[in-house]
């Protein structure tokens, strides 16, 4: 009910308001914009009165000076027409770009910052459109819409004006026709609101379909689906004509009524001219009639331009409240902590945590475990026992709904969010890699880290020399998401990723799962070196990679279930065993 009050509303002054304060840091340039404006109103009207005193006086007197002089002014007023022009359009397009550049820095680190559960919940397609795409149009609000408006609005103001001195009968008569006209706009303006935001969702869910199959083009194409996903295109692509092909229809509707109206006004000023050739009791001279045919034009063509422009502000306006929308949500984790670390010990304690990805639906249920300084613990449960979930917890990722986790003694919320994970490496599953150079995607762009030293962190760990084995070796673009190398060589970066970072605190997330048996080797050989000295935490699906851990936590729906090293756990002839004897066979089947 409320998103319907709000379409039928023709203008949102608190949210114009909410974006016009961000030009507050540019105040300079919003006067020369303003001034620009101004000048070019004072400028429009100069030229139909010149064209009146040129046919009063200078034609109907034969005066060539005065008719020299005219013309130079006329000349004069034409270039500063183009001067003020070029500074109106920089100035406003400058405006514009400056606040949008603002905003999508404050909409990315509001991003940022958000929890994991925000991206869990929301398209990718649609972030990047309000990234983008709407920014864009935020920008125009400033470069085409509201100045552009103004400048319209003066000119005409100053238009009718003139005609009221020059003659208010003439005027008054034309003037009749722009209550019309009026009317006219004003229905078109709330027919194009909710034409532009119907336009804004499609070109949203467009985006997020692409985006998504894209990104998942190997999946179609294993599984045939390229007629199905084509069809779905198809409809979506239609919808989003549809949508466009409406606020098309609304313009021609109103350009035509516009240009009808225009007409008319016209013709009343060819009526008066009429009556004063015929001597039927009008006192208007040539000069002023000839005057009014320029008036007429700067009266209802800026007008005209008005209702288009006000679809481009419409347009950045429902653009400005989808953006506000992810700027006004409240997602960030709470990041109140003072506690800052140069240097932390390690040592991990869960303390009968609980949590839950959604309100109804707990995931772990009270889990309780410490790990001490410098230990290697992994932790081993089917899919879905919430392995991952502890380390989503630990970094923050996720805030829990009871309990406590502590490092160092210290509750992680009492952290300073930024410092808690930097004492914290992941090595993932799922590697995410950056369209960029190996070097890079190692440092991820950190200054103080060298090439030298990512390459002797390279040798320690075994991986300098499949590295140099690339074309270019640490400058090898991997290309976007990493597809230039296999899945092993991307985990073998991960891993020279963590290690590079130097943290106190290293988790390995089923590391070693879907790679050769080559790239397992070298892996391991990296697992070994890095987490040399170091608290680890291990996730594993291979229970052979996981003999020497000082603890193995085995986790079943939410709960551990098993505590112990390997030796012990096979002891128990429980859970473990039974895992570890069902891979064992697989293994030896296979």
């Amino acid at each position: 009910m409320s998103a319907e009050k709000d379409m039928g509303k023709a203008f949102d002054y608190r949210l114009f308001k909410r974006v016009f304060n961000r030009t507050k840091p540019y105040k300079s340039v919003l006067f020369t914009t303003a001034l620009s404006a101004i000048l070019q109103a004072g400028f429009a009207i100069a030229i139909p009165l010149l064209v009146r005193k040129i046919v009063n006086e200078a034609i109907t007197d034969k005066n060539e000076a005065l008719l020299l002089t005219l013309i130079i002014a006329m000349l004069g007023v034409l270039i500063g027409q183009v001067v003020f022009q070029l500074l109106f359009t920089y100035f406003a397009n400058l405006l514009g770009e400056s606040v949008i550049k603002d905003i999508r820095i404050e909409l990315y680190q509001k991003i940022l910052g958000f929890k994991m559960t925000y991206f869990d919940k929301s398209s990718l397609g649609v972030l990047v459109t309000r990234a983008v795409a709407d920014m864009q149009r935020i920008g125009e609000i400033f470069s085409q819409g509201f100045f552009v408006i103004v400048a319209d609005l003066l000119k005409m103001l100053a238009a009718i004006v003139a005609m009221l001195i020059i003659d208010w009968q003439m005027a008054v008569t034309v003037f009749a026709i722009l209550p019309l006209i009026l009317y006219a706009t004003r229905l078109f303006q709330k027919a194009m609101k909710a034409a532009f935001t119907e336009v804004r969702a499609q070109v949203s869910n467009l985006n997020s379909f692409v985006q998504e199959r894209i990104s998942g083009m190997k999946i179609v194409q294993l599984f045939n689906r390229e007629t199905l996903e084509k069809e779905k295109f198809r409809v979506i692509n239609e919808k989003h004509q549809n949508a466009w092909l409406k606020t098309v229809w609304y313009n021609s509707i109103f350009f035509a009524v516009a240009e009808l109206l225009g007409a008319a006004a016209t013709g009343l000023v060819v009526y008066f001219g009429l009556m004063q050739n015929l001597g039927l009791g009008a006192d208007t001279n040539v000069g002023s009639i000839v005057a009014f045919f320029f008036f007429v034009d700067l009266l209802f063509r800026p007008l005209r331009q008005i209702a288009d422009k006000f679809n481009t502000l419409q347009m950045g306006m429902v653009a400005a409240n989808r953006v506000f929308k992810i700027l006004d949500t409240d997602s960030q984790i709470p990041n109140e902590g003072r506690v800052v670390k140069e240097l932390i010990q390690g040592s991990i304690e869960f303390k009968n945590v609980r949590f839950g990805y959604s309100e109804n639906e707990e995931v772990l249920h009270g889990i309780s475990f410490k790990v001490n300084k410098g230990e290697t613990v992994a932790i081993v449960g089917a899919t879905g026992a919430g392995k991952s979930t502890i380390i989503n917890l630990l970094n923050r990722f996720y805030e829990i709904n009871s309990g406590e986790i502590l490092i160092d003694g210290v509750a992680i919320k009492d952290y300073q969010l930024e410092n808690l994970r930097s004492h914290i490496a992941i090595v993932l599953q799922d590697v995410f890699l950056f369209a960029d150079t190996i070097a890079n995607n190692i440092s991820l762009k950190d200054e103080a880290v060298t090439v030298t030293e990512i390459e002797a962190a390279a040798k320690q760990i075994g991986v300098h020399e499949f590295i140099s084995s690339l074309p270019g070796g640490y400058t090898f673009n991997v290309k976007e998401r990493g597809t230039m190398l296999s899945s092993g060589q991307r985990q073998l970066i991960a891993f020279l990723r963590a290690y590079v970072s130097n943290p106190s605190i290293l988790v390995l997330d089923e590391a070693t799962s879907s790679v050769d048996t080559y790239s397992e080797q070298l892996i391991q050989q990296a697992t070994d070196k890095i987490t040399e000295g170091r608290t680890s935490i291990i996730i594993a699906h291979r229970l052979a990679t996981i003999r020497k851990a000082d603890k193995i936590l085995v986790m079943d729906a939410g709960q551990i279930v098993e505590m112990g090293n390997h030796r012990e756990l096979l002891e128990q002839k429980g859970y473990y065993r039974d895992l570890y004897e069902a891979q064992f066979m697989a293994e030896e089947m296979v």
